[in-house]
C-alpha cells in the first residue's frame, strides 16, 4: 500500500501544504508518524480526495498542462474478465478510464496509487506516477 507525506498529499489535492496540515489536524483524514514525517495511507487519501472534490474544497481553477495531463490518485478499480475501469481523482476532477485488465495489472494500479490521466481528443491514457 502506498503512503504519502503531507506535501505529496497537498499536491494531489491541489492545495497548499498548510491547508493539508490544517485538514489533517482537524482529522478530516487520518495521518500517522514515520519518524518526524506525517504520513497518509493511500486508501485514506483516495477517500478524502473524493470527499473534498464533492465539497468543492479547493475552489481553485482546474489543473491542466499543455499536454492535458491530470496527476491524481486512484480512487476506484473495477476489474472485468478482459477490461477494467479505473477512476482517478485529480484535484476537483473525477476521471474514469476504460482500459484492458492486463494494462491495469502491468501498471499495478490500485486504490491509493498515484497515477496521471492523459487526455487526447476522446481517449484517456493512464500512466503510473
Amino acid at each position: 500500500m502506498e503512503s504519502y507525506t503531507i506535501g505529496q498529499a497537498a499536491r494531489l489535492l491541489g492545495v497548499s501544504v498548510d491547508t493539508a496540515r490544517r485538514w489533517a489536524d482537524a482529522e478530516r483524514f487520518p495521518t500517522r508518524r514515520e519518524g518526524t514525517r506525517r504520513m497518509v495511507d493511500g486508501p485514506d487519501l483516495a477517500a478524502f480526495c473524493v470527499e473534498a472534490a464533492q465539497e468543492g474544497a479547493d475552489g481553485e481553477e482546474p489543473y491542466t498542462s499543455a499536454r492535458n495531463a491530470f496527476p491524481g490518485i486512484v480512487t476506484g478499480v473495477k476489474l472485468g474478465t478482459v477490461d477494467a475501469q479505473v477512476e482517478i481523482q485529480a484535484g476537483p476532477h473525477r476521471i474514469v478510464s476504460l482500459l484492458t485488465r492486463e494494462a491495469v495489472e502491468e501498471l499495478g494500479l490500485e486504490v491509493g496509487s498515484r497515477a496521471t490521466a492523459r487526455v487526447k481528443s476522446t481517449s484517456v491514457f493512464v500512466d503510473r506516477a
